[in-house]
Order: structure tokens, then C-alpha cells, then sequence
């Protein structure tokens, strides 16, 4: 015969959170330690703080770490979750526990995000009193939100990807104010490893790139999705006359015709990247818009001439004449 499980309302088996569930939490701690799978050896109630205010739990784990206790029998709220984070930094823990009876969406979403942004761990858990046909009541505590490997690496890598979003933002703001980027002077500047404008001709455009590493300015060849075969035939007319455009850069280019990729590309590398001393950024500035003006101007003379040839197709006309 298997019995029937039945839930019992928390105040029938805790009537005051504070006198009641607190205290049995403090003498029954392993309790908590196994739904956390996390040993606490010792928990003092109703701590206070250097602010006066009072925690309901301290614990200490095995490293002798301090961890933060918040209960609330009833469904969690925001005046807790900011609770748990004063207690926490008023304490110096290095972790923090809140049960509740009702976890709502947003404070599971919260938690899972402290978790992933910051160093300190948290764990949000759900209570229940249950029994079996007329057992006595039973604790039951079941995990909503805990810290994890996984997560902590997610944090870290939102944090990287932050940083060289705001890196990268900061290096085109300087690059399109340069005195010399003639023809990139009016683009918003953005966070991505590249900025560029048209040539005046459809699928081609000249956009500066750049890395940790290294930077540089380039022809991109772009003619659209499932235009790859349009993409070669406009690089090959162009790479056709490398010489000549060589000469008139002033030296050797990077020739990528990109086998089994989209695009194709004309670049001159530069040396110096975003990951560089903000003090050296103005030197590869240099370089690049140096590069990028004279890649136009060997560049330029050579669009109107070309052709698609499996189509007879001509390129569009009309290019802009914006660098000098």
C-alpha cells in the first residue's frame, strides 16, 4: 500500500516565523545543509549588524566562511531580496540562503543573475510541510536557485564580453573623430569589431576592422545572401589588376577570396588593437586611416569598370566621390 502525500499550511506547523520556523532551522541545520549540498556546522539566530538590523540566520561552513540566513513563510518579496544582499555585504559572507514558501519569477531570475555577476554565492529554496495520511508534519525543502560552475563561467563571460563591447565603443568614438577619416567621420560609432560604409557601389564597401591584436582597412565584398558566385567574379576582376592598385596603394595588400565563405575581401593590416594601452590607440589611429585613404584612392578609379560576366550584368554606377 503506498500512502497519499499531503500538504499542510506552514503556519499549522510554524506559527511565528521568527520564534517558531527560525529556531527549528538553527537545531535542525543539516536539514539545510543536504538541500544545499553544502555543510554548515553551526547557524546563530537574530545576529545584528553594525546597522542594527537583524539576520535571521548565521551559519558557518566547513572553511569557515560566514553564510547568510533569510527566512520568509510566505511568498518572496522584494524588501527580502534586498534584505539578503545588505545582510551579505553588512556581514562580509560569502554566500547567502533565502527560503521562502512561494519563490516569485522575478527574485528566481534575480538570483540566478547575483550568481552569474557576482563572487558570492546564492541559494533560493522553497518550503513545504507535508505528511503521509496522519504522519507528522515533515519539512520539505526543494532548491530553486543554487550556484554552479556553469553559471559562474556565464557570469565571467558576460562580464569579458562587456568590457570589450565598451573597449570597442570607446576606440571607434576615436577613430570616426580622427582627422583624417575622411569618409568615416559621420558613422555612429558601435560595439562590434568593424565599421564601414558603402562605395557607391552595390556590394562593396570600405570598413575598418580590428582585434585584440590588430587593426586594418578594408574592401569588403558583400553582394548579398546567396550571391557568393557575384562576390568572386567582382574580387577576381579586382585582384586581376593587383598590380596596378598595389602601385597605387603604395604597397602589398592581403588578397582573401574567402573559398566557401560569403563575402571576399581587399585588406591592408595594420599593427596595434583594442587590447593595447589607450595611450597607443592614437598611433594605430594613425595607420589605419592613412591605410583606409589610400586603399580608396587605389580602390576607387577601378568600380565603374566592372562587370559580372556570367550575366552580363553591370555593376552599379554613380560612386561617391567623398575622399579627396
Amino acid at each position: 500500500m503506498i500512502g497519499k502525500i499531503e500538504r499542510v499550511p506552514l503556519r499549522d506547523v510554524w506559527p511565528h516565523e521568527a520564534y517558531d520556523f527560525t529556531q527549528w532551522l538553527e537545531e535542525n541545520i543539516d536539514v539545510l545543509s543536504e538541500a544545499i549540498d553544502r555543510t554548515i556546522v553551526t547557524a546563530e539566530r537574530e545576529r545584528k549588524t553594525e546597522s542594527t538590523f537583524s539576520v535571521d540566520l548565521v551559519g558557518e561552513d566547513e572553511a569557515g566562511s560566514s553564510v547568510i540566513i533569510e527566512n520568509q513563510l510566505e511568498k518572496s518579496d522584494h524588501d527580502h531580496l534586498g534584505k539578503l544582499i545588505t545582510y551579505l555585504t553588512a556581514m562580509q559572507a560569502s554566500s547567502a540562503v533565502w527560503i521562502v514558501a512561494d519563490p516569485r519569477p522575478e527574485h528566481v531570475a534575480a538570483l540566478n543573475w547575483l550568481n552569474e555577476s557576482s563572487s558570492a554565492d546564492f541559494y533560493l529554496l522553497k518550503i513545504e510541510a507535508i505528511r503521509i495520511e496522519n504522519s507528522p508534519p515533515v519539512p520539505l525543502l526543494t532548491l530553486i536557485v543554487g550556484p554552479s560552475e556553469e553559471g559562474k563561467s556565464i557570469g565571467r563571460n558576460k562580464q569579458e564580453l562587456s568590457e570589450r563591447d565598451h573597449l570597442r565603443h570607446r576606440w571607434w568614438c576615436q577613430i570616426v573623430q580622427h582627422p583624417e577619416a575622411k569618409l568615416h567621420r559621420h558613422i555612429t560609432p558601435g560595439k562590434y569589431s568593424w565599421i564601414g560604409l558603402g562605395s557607391g557601389v552595390r556590394g562593396i564597401g570600405f570598413n575598418y576592422g580590428v582585434t585584440k591584436q590588430d587593426a586594418g582597412a578594408e574592401v569588403y565584398i558583400d553582394r548579398g545572401k546567396g550571391k557568393n558566385q557575384e562576390n568572386v567574379q567582382v574580387f577576381d576582376q579586382l585582384n586581376a589588376r593587383k598590380e596596378q592598385i598595389e602601385a597605387d596603394f603604395g604597397g602589398s595588400l592581403s588578397w582573401e577570396r574567402l573559398e566557401g565563405k560569403r563575402a571576399c575581401r581587399i585588406r591592408a593590416a595594420v599593427p596595434g588593437g583594442y587590447h593595447d594601452p589607450e595611450e597607443a590607440w592614437r598611433a594605430t589611429h594613425d595607420r589605419m586611416t592613412d591605410a583606409m585613404n589610400r586603399l580608396v584612392g587605389a580602390i576607387r578609379p577601378h568600380l565603374k569598370s566592372l562587370k559580372i560576366d556570367d550575366t552580363g550584368e553591370e555593376l552599379d554606377e554613380g560612386v561617391a566621390e567623398t575622399v579627396e
